[in-house]
């Protein structure tokens, strides 16, 4: 099939508007989770905003390659969302799952349906990365919205993301025993998310 003349073309433009406007509301987003003193938080929402540029800059190469310079026309609707963090993390959730569940496997199923086997590929990676995101975003929300974030009812690691320091706590500490820098630097562990979304 001819690129230019596919949907995948269509596809991928949609695509790379959509990741180019996440990375930005993950910015906005980080900005919010800073004023609120939940810096890994922050450093977290920040890496996620670099990993869907990662991905639009992969969208946007496909269109580049197989199209050269060129305009796509398309229609969509894009998500503009209340800034406060509990409202932005509860609507990019749903939208890291939609992507993960359902968008992205049907970009790929089109492209592998049009030919574009390698652009099939590459839907169905970055739906995997979409349903890690997704899963982090969940357990950010839930200790946001009950301030469990590093409170738990049995000791776990607890590492500052500022120097390292490791301690194993049922509590936070309320500043670090080497930098001092507060609570908010505490790492969140993601291994089991990242885990489970590798074995799918």
């Amino acid at each position: 099939m001819n690129f230019n003349e596919s949907q995948t073309q269509k596809n991928l433009a949609k695509s790379f508007a959509a990741e180019c406007q996440a990375g930005a509301r993950y910015q906005f987003m980080a900005t919010q989770a800073q004023q609120d003193k939940l810096f890994y938080v922050k450093d977290t929402l920040k890496l996620i905003a670099k990993n869907e540029m990662a991905h639009a800059k992969l969208f946007y190469d496909y269109i580049v390659e197989n199209s050269g310079e060129c305009k796509v026309p398309f229609e969509a609707d894009y998500p503009y969302v209340d800034p406060k963090l509990d409202t932005s993390l509860s609507a990019e959730k749903e939208i890291e799952k939609e992507e993960a569940d359902k968008l992205y496997p049907e970009f790929s199923a089109v492209a592998r349906k049009e030919g574009f086997s390698k652009i099939a590929e590459s839907y169905e990676l970055v739906a995997k990365v979409e349903k890690t995101h997704e899963k982090m975003l969940k357990l950010i929300l839930d200790g946001y919205k009950d301030d469990s974030f590093y409170k738990s009812s049995s000791k776990r690691l607890l590492r500052c993301s500022n120097c390292g320091y490791v301690e194993l706590a049922s509590s936070p500490w309320k500043k670090c025993p080497i930098c001092s820098l507060e609570t908010g630097y505490i790492a969140i562990d993601f291994n089991d998310i990242f885990c489970s979304v590798a074995k799918t």
